[in-house]
């Protein structure tokens, strides 16, 4: 059995294992952290896997009233945090900008997460924030790709973003995967909300590798189903070529396999006698 929660609503998904509960999709339940159980909502109520999933943090029931409380109480307080270190930032005239804070109320620490364009001196501003909040507060710079993270959006695509969602590492990405993949290397049209490129260049480009490895390039003159063409055009998710038929320019689009030049490589890649 697993079940998935979020912390935030359209937020990042946690699975767990549901134990001996069987929480509905809205239900606020208690999931197991470092700083003890924390408050987050069911959006995928326990179902069975096929997959064998081991080492999941187990649900530890439906929040009550206490927990709730505390929740709300907690998110009172870090709103009120981001307040101040916006407040105090400004007084002190830092080139920053903040992007996110938490709270542990057990060991009464904030963390105000912020963004800078370059190393910033906040012994000062670490001192007023400690005596307004009246706790320990830690400041941590974070990049524009955790940024995005944090703050969360929608992307190009239209869909929520990968890295706020389910990405859990940021793996690295190259102007070249958007080479491979035929794409405008425009900074306009392959840069994320971040600024950086898209995480998602690196879904594809594995088979993007694998086709142009076996395909005709193009401009290679080849034998196709519909009789002797050039090579025009790939395209990569049907698996197929583009051809420019010799006889009348007619355009076709014909699968990889069925199309050979030279006949031996052909025959070499798919066996002899197949076409």
């Amino acid at each position: 059995m697993i079940m998935a929660v979020s912390f935030t609503r359209y937020g990042r998904l946690y699975y767990l294992d549901p134990g001996e509960h069987s929480p509905k999709v809205g239900d606020k339940v208690l999931v197991p952290t470092d700083a003890g159980p924390e408050v987050a909502e069911c959006v995928w109520a326990p179902q069975y896997t096929s997959e064998d999933i081991a080492g999941l943090p187990v649900c530890q029931g439906i929040a009550g009233e206490e927990h709730l409380s505390r929740d709300e109480t907690n998110k009172r307080r870090r709103a009120e945090a981001r307040s101040v270190s916006k407040r105090l930032i400004k007084r002190h005239s830092l080139p920053m900008k903040v992007v996110g804070v938490d709270y542990l109320d057990k060991e009464n620490v904030y963390t105000v997460y912020f963004s800078a364009p370059h190393r910033v001196d906040f012994r000062a501003l670490v001192r007023d924030l400690a005596r307004n909040l009246r706790a320990r507060v830690e400041l941590r710079q974070i990049g524009p790709r955790d940024e995005a993270r944090l703050q969360g959006g929608i992307g190009p695509c239209g869909r929520d973003l990968c890295c706020a969602t389910f990405l859990k590492d940021f793996e690295p990405v190259s102007v070249r995967m958007a080479k491979d993949q035929d794409l405008p290397v425009n900074p306009l049209r392959i840069a994320g909300a971040c600024g950086r490129l898209m995480c998602c260049l690196k879904y594809e480009h594995p088979l993007y590798q694998e086709f142009r490895a076996t395909a005709p390039r193009v401009g290679l003159a080849v034998d196709t189903p519909h009789g002797a063409g050039t090579v025009v055009g790939h395209n990569v998710p049907s698996d197929s070529v583009v051809v420019r038929l010799n006889e009348g320019g007619r355009r076709c689009s014909c699968p990889k396999a069925s199309v050979c030049g030279p006949r031996k490589a052909y025959d070499a890649a798919y066996g002899e006698g197949e076409r």
